[in-house]
């Protein structure tokens, strides 16, 4: 059953998440209308926009020119040296001459271009296709020396070409400095640059500005490589075209487009495409969320009296049932308009319930998953999964509630602590805002800090409305149920006093006695002492005939038969379990009515009818088994301290002067008498907490009974007026009756 309700937790919380992490389905053909209007679920990418966008952006990038260096400069000191060498052959005529230059001129810059090219193809610094472009732009913007320069070229002197050469090496170098993609751009301002040289020869400046012409070249070429990588950049570079939540994908009735049936199937949109890791990936979360509250409640210091009670995990599941309902409603009216709203859900309304009915480290552990919840279920950003705002509000708020409420002992403590989520709640959303106060205008800042104090207000309202539902229905009893039970107006507490004053006082001192031991060893303690104030109730039927009412008068079981004394000793407990069912009490507490005394024997009673027995000659008609309470013996902690509590109040009463040894003695000796009698099979005290409530009883009698106990050491154990040591027994005619 635990599994199963286990099981029913993840499918709750995977029903709850499952709306805002999974986009919803749907049935549409291409070509038909669609039946309803279909919203974008979450940001989602327009695959066929942002392909646009980066074509554009690759269509705008502008083609990449890479600039190289050819070393012009050195091409035209090459050339004039080979004049210089032609020009001192005196063997040579000046036709050869003239006929030479034009074919070796040429050759030279040739076999520079073609070296340079050699070179970085094998070096690897520009690409092929680069180098090849460099080759084409470099032959169809050669330069043509003219035939009339070819004719000077021969009255050049060795003077001459020293002094053309760094001219004409620094005029190419300068021009050939800045980038240029056209040659004809960078020849244009030779002559500007010979004129204004230290040349002083007209031939030698017509020479070297043919010459410089010639060698020049663009340096700046069209890089098809870098070309296409900048494009792919541009494309990589182009952010992606994103519908916004809640944007119209398709309008009701629209015809639908195969763009349109791409859009949607590309976005797992459709009802025949088949995904199912989102609903994995929801399910694993929903799984994990309840594995963390199951292990929680199996840690070894969890409440024993939660971790195997299956009527309060099924109490937990509906607490997280009103709890996620509660989100969701406010959700419905949740939108980026109005962002404020999920301030106003009451998510503090969980903890609340869990604290005052089950247990306050479950709270803490349910709360930290309410948030978890929250942040999903109240998110209205695009592309987001979690919203750290109302998850942060939503664990602050619960964990106020928790710290505010843990020790509630009034109605009235409720109020208070929803005074406090709501004025945690509302300071905690100051500080968001203030932190970032983008969006937020005068008008939504009032707005949420109104709602964030209203929430507190609002679960303080429903878990007063709840409250009694649960109390009534699962059987609860929270701490506030307690206390109002120990309210002596109460009307068989005041039967018990009015009618019963002896029992009232033994009442109360066994509250205050089983409340101590319960604390102890951790077992309820306010349960303990509401039980012991109506474990007697069935006494008020047949006052006299106990001995705390006597006061004085005659005991009339000395007048009556010993079985029919039996019957009226044991029936008290029977008759208070029916009177509090008259009243409604809750079962824990008529539970401790009924087995408080489990199935003890009632020593006098039995004794007294063998003696009548063999006073009249005739053999006992009963057993042992016939004067013993009808049980069930202890079936919890609570209800098997306070009958131990019980008898150690009755049997101190009825010490004359009690001594510290005696009480000590007289405690082992009832504990043990109980333990060997079977008392405590049923429930699952041990014997570690045994001992520590034999302690905590006797130093919680010791300061009751203070004035009443001798400490001497040699003060001896006081005897009954029959001569014998009486045994301590709750239901000895000293002291039970």
């Amino acid at each position: 059953m635990r599994y199963a309700l286990f099981a029913l937790l993840i499918i709750m919380l995977y029903v709850s998440l499952a709306p805002k992490l999974l986009p919803e389905k749907y049935n549409i053909a291409v070509n038909m209308p669609s039946e309803k209007e279909i919203l974008a679920p979450m940001q989602i990418q327009n695959t066929k926009a942002t392909l646009k966008a980066q074509e554009e952006a690759a269509e705008a990038e502008k083609p990449v020119y890479t600039k190289i260096s050819l070393r012009n400069e050195a091409i035209i000191t090459e050339m004039l040296d080979q004049i210089a060498r032609i020009n001192q052959d005196d063997q040579v005529s000046r036709e050869d001459k003239i006929s030479i230059y034009r074919q070796d001129l040429p050759q030279i810059f040739q076999t520079h271009i073609q070296n340079f090219i050699m070179s970085s193809r094998n070096s690897g610094n520009y690409s092929s296709t680069f180098l090849d472009e460099v080759r084409t732009r470099i032959n169809e913007q050669m330069y043509h020396i003219s035939e009339e320069t070819y004719v000077k070229l021969p009255q050049l002197t060795p003077e001459d070409i020293a002094e053309m050469k760094p001219v004409a090496s620094d005029i190419v170098g300068r021009l050939m400095y800045d980038p240029a993609t056209e040659a004809q751009t960078t020849r244009v301002k030779v002559a500007e640059q010979v004129s204004s040289s230290s040349l002083s020869k007209r031939i030698s400046r017509e020479i070297v500005q043919e010459l410089a012409r010639y060698v020049i070249t663009a340096n700046k070429f069209y890089d098809e490589d870098a070309t296409k990588d900048a494009k792919v950049k541009a494309r990589e570079n182009t952010a992606p075209v994103y519908i916004k939540q809640g944007d119209v994908l398709v309008p009701k009735g629209q015809i639908i487009t195969q763009e349109m049936y791409t859009l949607l199937k590309d976005n797992g949109l459709l009802k025949n495409e088949v995904n199912y890791w989102p609903q994995v990936g929801v399910a694993l979360l929903s799984v994990l969320l309840a594995v963390g509250l199951y292990m929680s409640i199996r840690q070894p210091e969890a409440s024993v009296r939660f971790k195997y009670n299956n009527s309060q995990l099924a109490m937990l599941l509906l607490i997280f049932l009103i709890t996620l309902l509660s989100m969701h409603l406010l959700e419905l009216l949740h939108n980026d308009r109005r962002p404020y709203l999920g301030y106003l859900a009451p998510v503090a309304v969980g903890a609340m319930l869990i604290t005052l009915l089950l247990d306050v480290p479950l709270a803490y552990i349910a709360s930290v998953i309410f948030s978890v919840v929250a942040s999903i279920v109240l998110n209205i950003h695009q592309g987001q999964i979690f919203d750290f705002y109302y998850g942060l509000f939503t664990l602050v708020t619960s964990f106020v509630s928790i710290f505010s409420i843990h020790r509630a002992s009034q109605r009235a403590s409720i109020l208070k602590a929803g005074v406090m989520v709501s004025f945690f709640g509302a300071l905690l959303v100051a500080a968001l805002i203030m932190i970032n106060s983008s969006g937020w205008d005068q008008t939504s800042t009032l707005y949420a800090l109104g709602f964030a104090f209203a929430s507190g207000l609002l679960a303080t309202i429903m878990v007063f409305g709840l409250m009694p539902f649960f109390e009534v229905t699962f059987g609860i009893l929270s701490a506030l149920k307690l206390v109002e039970l120990t309210n002596p107006n109460h009307p068989l507490l005041r039967k018990l006093l009015t009618e019963t004053p002896g029992t009232y006082h033994h009442s109360v001192m066994v509250g205050n006695l089983s409340e101590a031991a319960a604390e102890a060893i951790g077992a309820n303690g306010l349960l303990c002492r509401v039980g012991s104030y109506y474990h007697d109730i069935g006494k008020t039927k047949r006052p006299g005939y106990f001995i705390e009412n006597q006061n004085g008068m005659e005991n009339p079981h000395d007048f009556i038969d010993p079985k029919l004394s039996k019957s009226i000793i044991i029936a008290h407990a029977r008759d208070g379990v029916e009177m509090q069912k008259e009243y409604k009490l809750p079962k824990p507490i008529r539970d401790i009515a009924e087995q408080h005394h489990g199935t003890t024997f009632l020593h006098f009673f039995y004794h007294k009818a063998l003696k009548q027995a063999e006073e009249q000659g005739v053999e006992p008609d009963f057993t042992e088994d016939d004067f013993r309470y009808p049980g069930p013996n202890a079936q919890t902690k609570e209800a098997a301290i306070v009958g131990i509590a019980d008898s150690v109040e009755a049997a101190v009463r009825s010490l004359h002067k009690p001594t510290v040894n005696q009480v000590e003695t007289m405690i082992e000796k009832i504990i043990k008498s109980r333990l060997d009698d079977h008392q405590f099979k049923e429930c699952d005290l041990t014997m570690r907490e045994l001992d520590v409530v034999g302690q905590t009883l006797k130093e919680t009698v010791m300061g009751i009974f203070h004035s009443r106990i001798e400490y001497p050491d040699d003060v001896k154990i006081t005897k009954n007026n029959d001569g014998k040591e009486r045994e301590k027994d709750g239901d000895s005619p000293g002291v039970e009756q």
